[in-house]
């Protein structure tokens, strides 16, 4: 969970109750971590989440009665393969 210092182009500030702090601390001692490391780390780790679980589609009922029906029915081979290459692909966030 380390990162890069030489990567970091901005600071980040914000304030905290000193409970919060010592609470945040002692859980980046644990991953070995220092305070702004085990913060940004884990701040990044909810913004993705947070835009993961945020896709809205919009539409009429008759494009949503069609998409649901294209849900339903099995893939085609070119659906499947595209699948397929969509999860070999690592997402720019993974450094592993």
């Amino acid at each position: 969970m380390t990162s890069d210092p030489a990567l970091a182009e901005t600071n980040i500030h914000l304030r905290a109750r000193v409970r919060d702090r010592e609470l945040i601390d002692q859980a980046a001692e644990l991953t070995g971590t220092n305070r702004s490391q085990f913060m940004l780390a884990s701040a990044l780790k909810e913004a993705k989440a947070v835009l993961l679980d945020q896709t809205t589609v919009m539409a009429d009922a008759k494009a949503f009665r069609s998409i649901l029906d294209w849900m339903d029915s099995p893939p085609s081979r070119e659906q499947e393969d595209g699948v397929n290459r969509l999860m070999a692909v690592r997402p720019p966030w993974s450094r592993e």
